[in-house]
């Protein structure tokens, strides 16, 4: 899949009033930087076709028409991406998460970070609701928000335009980002990589004292139900404490905090760099 981040603001129409159309087309005006192809290689301009399926994030197919480069941008690398189908990710901002409990679990999870002012912090696979959040209540150097979905992302670069936005997967996530101060995994179950894989990356990316929480808001119980409902997303479960422990080991990170309840499951970890 083409990793591409968002670094440049947005020129949408409102895409929070258009959640609910049967269709809908952007005309973005924003610049992708193509890391699969080569460094510094830009496209200018995208079209992207929505054909909704479902009143949130849905079902579509996209197909990406880069523009002409202006002379400062060198030569315009060509994208297409045809049939593109976004999953659907509505499972994340479900009504269900708007209780004042899950809200209460949302910001322990939050406050697990410890964020502060110089923080540089990542969130992976987060929630529109949990990024409102964190933006909120946190205020930080630099947030990050890595997902797969291009929609979910656009929506959030419209309401917070100094957040960075990167469409792709957490394994190659750029280094130019790094240290991390912080990094949520808030839906680890949509990963398409071995937890082995997710903490060798991290450790690559993470500052000495760095703070890793891996969480669910309703625990592994609804999880389980999510898993059945959307398969093609969900790939994997929570891992347990002895296995998350001996993983995390293995790349220098120490197990701090841990709970696995009904209503919520929350890990905190800190990496210890090896090399101090």
């Amino acid at each position: 899949m083409s990793s591409l981040p968002l670094t440049t603001s947005l020129f949408l129409p409102s895409l929070s009033s258009c959640r609910s159309l049967p269709s809908l087309q952007l005309f973005p005006q924003c610049i992708f930087e193509d890391h699969n192809l080569h460094h510094g290689s830009h496209v200018s301009s995208l079209n992207l076709s929505f054909q909704s399926k479902f009143s949130r994030y849905s079902s579509c197919k996209r197909k990406w028409l880069p523009g002409a480069a202006t002379p400062n941008e060198g030569v315009a690398s060509v994208i297409n991406f045809e049939d593109f189908v976004e999953k659907d990710w509505s499972f994340l901002d479900s009504d269900e998460l708007n209780t004042e409990q899950n809200k209460h679990q949302i910001n322990n999870i939050i406050s697990a970070g410890e964020i502060e002012g110089t923080s540089r912090v990542l969130v992976s696979i987060g929630s529109e609701g949990f990024v409102d959040h964190l933006v909120e209540s946190s205020p930080c150097q630099m947030l990050l928000v890595v997902h797969d979905s291009l929609f979910l992302l656009a929506l959030i670069k419209e309401k917070y335009d100094k957040v960075k936005c990167w469409q792709g997967e957490l394994i190659h996530v750029p280094e130019k980002w790094a240290p991390l101060d912080v990094v949520f995994l808030y839906f680890l179950p949509a990963l398409p990589f071995t937890l082995d894989q997710v903490f060798e990356a991290l450790a690559k990316r993470c500052s000495p004292g760095a703070r890793l929480v891996i969480s669910h808001p309703q625990g592994r119980k609804v999880l389980t139900q999510q898993r059945e409902q959307f398969p093609d997303v969900i790939v994997s479960n929570l891992p347990d404490k002895m296995t998350l422990e001996k993983v995390a080991e293995a790349h220098s990170f120490k197990m701090k905090k841990f709970i696995d309840e009904p209503g919520l499951y929350l890990a905190v970890l800190n990496f210890c760099n090896p090399r101090s």
